[in-house]
C-alpha cells in the first residue's frame, strides 16, 4: 500500500464510486436484475437467524459498530496520532470517516430503500436500508486504521495483526447486517464500495506524511560548507522490505538536503563496526543507523570520538536507547529526527571481563536473571511474537538462583551482595519500560547499578511495586548504588550481557563511563 501512487489511488477510488453509482441506480429504479441477484424472498430471509445467542452475539457486534462506537473510535485514533504528531494522518482520519458518513446519510434519505420485512418485530430499525451505514463506516474506519499503520508503524507483528484484524472486522459486521435481517446484500456491497471509494480519494488528497518535534523547531545553524554526506548502516535482517526501506530513506534525505546515502549491510561476521569505520573515512558528516540494541552499539562505538552523529532508527525488539533518547519508533518519524533532529553528546561505557575482550555498552550490562532471561529466548519465536518472547523465558527463570557478587565504586572497597540480578545501567529506563534506575541520566557521566534480591516468588510483587512506585528506599530486596567506574566479582560463574545481548557465562565486568563520547541525532 505504501507503494500505491496517487494516480492509482484516484483510479481505484474513482472505480469504487462508479461501482457505487451504477449499484445506487439500480437500486433506485429497482431494477429486475438486482432484485434478482438481491435474491428478495424465501432464500435471503431464511438468512436472517432466530438462534437465540446467536443473534444475542449479532447485537453486540451491531452495537460495537454503529454511529457511536465508531465515532468514539475515531476520536481516539484522531487524539492519538495528534499526540504522536501525526496531524496529516489524523486529518485523513476525521475526512474519510466524516465524510463516508455524511455521503451515506445523503444516499439513504435519496434512494429511500425500505429495510427487509423480515427483521425481528421486536427491535425494527425503521430508516432506510441503502446502502448500509454500518459497512461503508466499517471500511472506511478499517481502511484508515491499514493506512496509518502501513505508513507509520514498523514492528512486523503489530502490521501483520491490523492485516489480518481489519478485513476479518470488516466481513463480519456485512455478515452481521445481513443475518439480523436489517439489510439486503446489496445494501452491504454498497456500504463497502462507498466507504473504499472514499477512503482511496481522500488518501489521494490528503498524504500523511510521518513527522516529528523536529519539524516544529527553529532551523539549526547551517556548519556545513559542502553537500551533505549521508551513510546508512543497516541490519537487513531487522528491515521486512529492504527496497521500501531504501527508498523511503532516499526520498526523505534528499528533501531534507543531504546527498544520496551510501549503503553499508551488516553482516553476521561484522555487526557494524566495519561499516561505521568505512562510512567515517569516506567522510560521512551523519551516519544513521538502522537495527536493534547490538547493531547500534556496535556503529556508536566505532564513531565515539570522531564529533559523527548517529541517527537511530530503531528496528528491534528492546529499541531501549531509542525509547530513553526519546526517538519514535515509527519508521518515517524517526528518519525525520536523525535527517532534522539536533545533536545530544551521550555516554559510552567501556568494559571488560573474564573471557571477554573490551568492548563497549550504551544501555545496560547486566549478570544473573536478566542475562539468563537473554540466553533463554529463540530467536525464531521472537522473529515472530516480539518482545512476548523474553516474557515467556523470563517465566521459564524466574526462580534463577541468586548470585553472590562483590561490588566496588570509583576503585573503593569491595562489598558482598547476594542478587538474582545485578544491572549496571547508563539510562534510568530498561526492560519493558520499568524504571529501574530512576536517577540514571545517559549523559551525567556516571553509571548506575541496581541489585534485585526476590527471596522466594512472591517477593517478585512488592519488588516490582517498589520499582514502578520509585521508591528511594534501599535494602536487600532492591539496592541501587553509583560511580563513575562499577566492578562486579561473582563467587560463580553467571549469565552475562550487553544491552540486551547474551555474552556467555563468566565471573566478572569492570566498567568505566566515557563522558560525552557519542554524538546521537535526537529530536528538537
Amino acid at each position: 500500500m505504501q507503494q500505491l501512487s496517487r494516480g492509482a489511488r484516484l483510479t481505484w477510488g474513482a472505480t469504487c464510486l462508479l461501482l457505487f453509482g451504477l449499484l445506487t441506480w439500480a437500486v433506485a429504479v429497482d431494477q429486475p436484475l438486482l432484485r434478482r441477484l438481491d435474491d428478495r424472498g424465501a432464500p435471503v430471509e431464511a438468512w436472517a437467524t432466530d438462534i437465540g445467542w446467536l443473534r444475542e452475539a449479532l447485537a453486540i457486534v451491531e452495537d460495537l459498530f454503529g454511529t457511536v462506537g465508531i465515532t468514539a473510535y475515531v476520536v481516539v485514533l484522531a487524539v492519538v496520532l495528534v499526540a504522536l504528531s501525526q496531524r496529516a494522518a489524523a486529518v485523513l482520519v476525521v475526512l474519510v470517516t466524516g465524510l463516508t458518513a455524511a455521503a451515506t446519510t445523503g444516499v439513504k434519505t435519496w434512494v429511500g430503500r425500505d429495510r427487509p420485512d423480515w427483521q425481528d418485530p421486536g427491535d425494527l430499525l425503521t430508516n432506510f436500508a441503502f446502502p448500509s451505514g454500518h459497512a461503508s463506516s466499517i471500511v472506511a474506519l478499517m481502511g484508515v486504521v491499514l493506512v496509518t499503520t502501513v505508513l507509520l508503524v514498523r514492528p512486523v507483528g503489530v502490521r501483520r495483526l491490523v492485516w489480518l484484524a481489519t478485513p476479518l472486522l470488516v466481513v463480519l459486521v456485512g455478515l452481521d447486517r445481513v443475518l439480523l435481517g436489517r439489510h439486503y446484500p446489496s445494501d452491504v456491497v454498497g456500504g463497502y464500495l462507498l466507504g473504499a471509494g472514499v477512503l482511496l480519494v481522500c488518501w489521494a488528497v490528503v498524504d500523511p506524511p510521518a513527522t516529528s518535534r523536529a519539524v516544529d523547531a527553529a532551523p539549526l545553524p547551517e556548519v556545513y560548507t559542502s553537500a551533505r554526506q549521508l551513510a546508512v548502516v543497516v541490519n537487513p535482517s531487522k528491515v521486512d522490505d529492504l527496497a521500501k526501506f531504501t527508498a523511503t530513506v532516499t526520498a526523505m534525505a534528499r528533501a531534507a538536503g543531504w546527498s544520496e546515502p551510501t549503503w553499508h549491510h551488516t553482516t553476521v561476521e561484522d555487526p557494524g563496526a566495519g561499516m561505521a569505520e568505512a562510512a567515517a573515512v569516506a567522510g560521512a558528516d551523519l551516519v544513521i543507523v538502522c537495527g536493534g540494541d547490538g547493531t547500534v552499539r556496535e556503529v556508536c562505538a566505532e564513531l565515539a570520538g570522531t564529533g559523527v552523529p548517529v541517527g537511530i532508527v530503531p528496528a528491534g525488539t528492546g529499541n531501549l536507547l531509542a525509547r530513553n533518547l526519546g526517538v519514535p519508533l515509527l519508521l518515517r518519524s524517526a528518519l525525520d529526527v536523525a535527517l532534522s533532529g539536533q545533536d545530544q553528546a551521550i555516554d559510552l561505557v567501556e568494559v571488560d571481563g573474564d573471557g571477554m575482550e573490551l568492548t563497549h555498552f550504551l544501555v545496560m550490562a547486566g549478570m544473573g536473571f536478566d542475562a539468563a532471561i537473554m540466553e533463554g529466548v529463540n530467536e525464531d519465536f521472537k522473529k515472530k511474537v516480539g518482545w512476548l518472547a523474553y516474557v515467556v523465558s523470563g517465566f521459564k527463570a524466574i526462580m534463577f538462583p541468586p548470585v553472590r557478587v562483590e561490588v566496588s565504586i570509583d576503585g573503593g572497597e569491595w562489598t558482598r551482595h547476594r542478587a538474582r540480578t545485578i544491572l549496571v545501567g547508563n539510562v534510568g529506563y530498561l526492560q519493558a519500560g520499568m524504571p529501574l534506575l530512576p536517577d540514571a541520566a545517559i549523559d551525567d557521566g556516571r553509571l548506575d547499578l541496581v541489585l534485585l534480591h526476590p527471596r522466594r516468588l512472591g517477593s517478585w510483587i512488592p519488588l516490582a511495586w517498589r520499582v514502578i512506585a520509585r521508591r528511594p528506599r534501599t535494602d536487600d530486596l532492591v539496592n541501587r548504588k553509583t560511580g563513575a567506574t562499577i566492578s562486579l566479582r561473582a563467587s560463580a560463574e553467571a549469565p552475562r550481557q550487553l544491552d540486551g545481548d547474551a555474552i556467555g557465562p563468566g565471573r566478572e565486568l569492570h566498567m568505566r563511563c566515557l563522558h560525552g563520547r557519542v554524538l546521537v541525532r535526537v529530536p528538537r
